[in-house]
C-alpha cells in the first residue's frame, strides 16, 4: 500500500471527510445569512482558544456567511482598575460605571481588546474592522436604571441600554467584504459615553439585522439547571421559572433575557455556547448535534 492511500484509509482522513459532509448542507443553508456573534470569557483570554476563534469566524465569511463579533473585555476592564486602585462593583450583573470607570471601559473596549481581536482576524487572512457604538453614533443609548430588591430605579453611573441601532454601518461594511467587531459603547443624546451590556449589544444587533443567528460564547456549557445539568431547548415560559426560581442569575440574567429578547424579535436561533470548548462555533454551525444551549419561542418549540 502506497503511503496516500494509507493517509486516505486513515482513521482521521475518514473523520474529517464526514465531518466536511455533514457540514455541506449548513454551509449552504446559511450562505448569505448574517451571524452575530457575542465573543467573551476565556475564549478571549486563552492563546489557542483565540486562535481558533479567529480561525473559525474567517472561515464562516469564506463560506458565503457574514458575521458581526460584537465583545466583551470584562476581565481586562478589572485588571486595569486594579492598577488605579479601583475595584469593580456589579449590580444585578451590570457594571457600576463612574467618569473614571468609563475612561477605563473605553480605553480596554475601543482600544486595546478591540484592536487586538481585529489584527487577529486579519491576521488569519480575513478581513476586519473595529468600531464601537460611537462611530458614526450608530449604537444609541440612554441612561439606565436597575431595580433591586431593596429598591427601584438605581443609578449605576454611565450604564446605558440601547435606544436604536442604525445599521447603515455594519451593513455596509459586510457588503464590503468586511467583518465588523464591536465594542460596546454607545453614545447619548449630548454625546456622552455610556458603557453597555455586551449581551445586550450583541442581541439588539442581532434583531437590528435580522440575522439568521445569534451566538453567545461564555464560560459555561450553556444554560445550567440546579444540578449542573445542561438544558438544550429553552422557551419564555421556561426561562421564567428559571428565573424565579434562582436557578438564572447573575451575570447570566443579561445574557439570557438578550436571547430571549433576539428570539422573540425574530432571529431565527439564538444559542448560548461553550467558548472553552476548541472550535465551539464550527461545531454549533456545521454540526448536525450543535452544543449549547438554544432559545425557542413558543410558538415555535
Amino acid at each position: 500500500m502506497t503511503e496516500q492511500h494509507k493517509i486516505l484509509n486513515s482513521s482521521d482522513a475518514k473523520t474529517k471527510a464526514a465531518v466536511l459532509a455533514e457540514a455541506l448542507p449548513y454551509i449552504r443553508q446559511f450562505s448569505g445569512c448574517t451571524v452575530v456573534i457575542k465573543y467573551g470569557g476565556n475564549a478571549m483570554i486563552e492563546p489557542e482558544l483565540k486562535e481558533g476563534f479567529a480561525k473559525d469566524v474567517v472561515l464562516l465569511k469564506l463560506v458565503g456567511m457574514h458575521p458581526v463579533v460584537v465583545h466583551g473585555g470584562g476581565p481586562q476592564i478589572n485588571q486595569l482598575l486594579q492598577k488605579v486602585g479601583k475595584e469593580g462593583v456589579f449590580v444585578q450583573g451590570m457594571r457600576v460605571t463612574d467618569g473614571e470607570t468609563m475612561d477605563i471601559v473605553e480605553m480596554v473596549l475601543g482600544g486595546h481588546v478591540n484592536k487586538e481581536i481585529t489584527s487577529l482576524l486579519n491576521q488569519h487572512g480575513g478581513k476586519a474592522v473595529g468600531i464601537t457604538g460611537r462611530d458614526s453614533h450608530f449604537i444609541r443609548a440612554k441612561k439606565m436604571f436597575i431595580n433591586t430588591p431593596e429598591r427601584n430605579g438605581v443609578d449605576i453611573g454611565q450604564v446605558g441600554q440601547v435606544e436604536s441601532i442604525d445599521t447603515s454601518l455594519i451593513q455596509g461594511m459586510v457588503k464590503q467584504g468586511y467583518i465588523p467587531v464591536v465594542a460596546p459603547i454607545g453614545v447619548g443624546r449630548q454625546g456622552e459615553a455610556f458603557n453597555i451590556n455586551a449581551d445586550v449589544v450583541a442581541g439588539k444587533l442581532a434583531e437590528a439585522l435580522n440575522a439568521e443567528k445569534l451566538i453567545m460564547m461564555t464560560n459555561t456549557a450553556g444554560v445550567l439547571d440546579k444540578d449542573g445539568q445542561l438544558l438544550t431547548n429553552l422557551t419564555p415560559t421556561r426561562i421564567d421559572e428559571l428565573i424565579a426560581d434562582g436557578t438564572l442569575h447573575g451575570g447570566m440574567l443579561p445574557k439570557i433575557s438578550s436571547a430571549l429578547d433576539a428570539a422573540l424579535g425574530g432571529v431565527k436561533a439564538t444559542h448560548i455556547i461553550d467558548g472553552r470548548v476548541p472550535h465551539a462555533l464550527l461545531l454549533e454551525i456545521f454540526t448536525d448535534e450543535g452544543v449549547g444551549s438554544m432559545i425557542l419561542c413558543e410558538r415555535g418549540a
